[in-house]
């Protein structure tokens, strides 16, 4: 049987346009003293140079940004101990004069310049004020710009009574939020997820030694900067040092202003675990025994060197929580949360050797220690490896896991898997042939020859797939759910 895959005509492309006001450092290899010196020049120029340079600043910028001096003021926090150095006080520096400081650590991003792949739709939280059969739906993007860093954004839109997608025009601006670090840290917990990371030199004793039972980051920074008094600093015992602080780093909270529009928040990488990128985020409604929910992604962190599995949760997409995933089943990319729990715990698919699929349990959501196989590379179009596209969506007949597969020339193919509703341990359908292949339009990009999805939903009787075309761009497919279940099931 020949499934019916209607591809839609939405299409999401890049758009240079869309840029953000991250903080900058200017710096030349070899030279530490650079920021210094820009900011001994802004000091020393007189008030008419400050207000006739900061203005025409404003005049270029200030309609490209939400209050951009705002964020110019906080840059200028970020180099204050430089402006001591050089000044000798803070005291003696009017406003103008700041917030000129703060604009030469500033600069733009265009967050959606190179890439906007690897989407993930969710039902959104405001299902008011809609006419019958429709349902308001978030679409997840990961967006990739100058230096190949990824972000997460978003897109809100409506899905009509016949399933066609209506997505509302972005906003002008995009926002960057307010980061908060407020976690407090477990010590047990800590020193299990450095052991994880195989990271035991005796330098992380005499620090984590300094610290309570429980503590906060600024007080690990403070024993780092003790230790480092009084020891000889290697190259191996700062890479252990950098790694404390990358593990403390990745715990954190971002708040977005309410007069935001969905499609100008962008979460953009603040951690050191992320200065490469935010990679795929797989979000999901997540229905709690006691009726509540929660949104949840699972990420990828990626510094450059090393990967670190993340949880994203929200209850209404303004305010997020970000944390670390521990555990010996959570090294690798590609997990994907389960929308409830089963028998009273978490479940997660995970793809821990980087070629099977996994299923793991858990009693606590962000700790996974303990994974069972439950598919393999079994068809051609998927030999060199198998993983998931998104958390499985809940049917009658069964959990139906959307599955992606990497065949001949490095083609990525959608496929589908049916796991047992009360034991998704049970594979109880699987499709021989792809779900989804690229198209000779699909295939071209920056990665050729990928189709790839981050989480589908079911409305209207329909499964709907919204899928990445060669790492470049994003469009939507559907496919009647009846039809691909009972296909599954044909093929037990």
């Amino acid at each position: 049987m020949s499934l019916t895959v209607k591809r839609k005509s939405n299409r999401f492309y890049p758009d240079s346009k869309r840029v953000i006001a991250p903080f900058f450092m200017p710096s030349i290899k070899g030279n530490s003293d650079r920021a210094q010196s820009v900011i001994q020049k802004v000091i020393s120029m007189s008030d008419d140079d400050v207000n006739l340079t900061l203005n025409q600043i404003l005049r270029d910028f200030a309609k490209r940004h939400r209050n951009i001096t705002k964020t110019f003021e906080n840059h200028f926090n970020n180099v204050k101990g430089i402006v001591k150095k050089v000044n000798g006080g803070l005291k003696s520096l009017s406003l103008k004069k700041k917030l000129l400081i703060g604009s030469y650590f500033t600069k733009e991003y265009s967050i959606e310049s190179a890439a906007f792949f690897n989407p993930s739709i969710v039902e959104d939280p405001d299902q008011t004020d809609l006419e019958e059969g429709q349902k308001r739906i978030i679409v997840s993007f990961r967006a990739t710009g100058e230096g190949h860093v990824s972000s997460i954004v978003f897109r809100r839109g409506i899905i009509d009574k016949n399933n066609n997608l209506n997505f509302t025009q972005p906003g002008k601006l995009v926002d960057i939020p307010e980061i908060v670090k407020r976690h407090v840290y477990n010590k047990e917990t800590f020193l299990k997820k450095l052991d994880e990371m195989h990271i035991h030199k005796d330098v992380v004793g005499m620090v984590m030694g300094r610290l309570g039972n429980t503590f906060i980051y600024g007080e690990l920074q403070a024993s780092i900067a003790e230790t480092l008094k009084n020891i000889k600093i290697t190259h191996s015992k700062k890479k252990v040092i950098q790694s404390m602080s990358w593990l403390a780093n990745s715990h954190y909270e971002v708040t977005f202003s309410l007069d935001t529009a969905i499609s100008e928040r962008v979460i953009f990488p603040i951690s050191y675990t992320e200065t490469k990128g935010i990679e795929d985020a797989r979000f999901v409604k997540f229905v709690d025994e006691d009726g509540s929910i929660t949104y949840y992604a699972t990420y990828t962190a990626y510094n450059g060197f090393a990967i670190l599995p993340k949880l994203l949760e929200t209850k209404d997409f303004y305010h997020f929580r970000i944390m670390p995933l521990n555990g010996e089943c959570v090294q690798n990319k590609g997990l994907a949360l389960f929308p409830r729990k089963i028998n009273g715990k978490y479940a997660m698919i995970s793809r821990i050797d980087g070629v099977n699929n996994y299923i793991m349990f858990s009693d606590k959501i962000n700790l996974w220690r303990n994974a069972k196989k439950i598919q393999e590379p079994k068809h051609p179009w998927e030999f060199i490896q198998v993983g998931n596209c998104g958390s499985p969506v809940e049917t009658e007949k069964g959990w139906l896991l959307i599955t992606h597969a990497v065949g001949p020339m490095r083609r990525y193919s959608l496929g589908a898997i049916l796991l047992d509703l009360e034991n998704p341990t049970k594979v109880i359908g699987r499709l021989r042939k792809p779900l989804l292949m690229p198209n000779d339009e699909e295939r071209e990009g920056y990665v050729p020859n990928v189709v790839y999805s981050c989480g589908s939903i079911v409305h209207n009787n329909e499964l709907i797939i919204p899928y990445a075309m060669a790492d470049f761009a994003s469009s939507f497919a559907s496919v009647p759910l009846n039809e691909l279940l009972d296909e599954l099931l044909n093929n037990q």
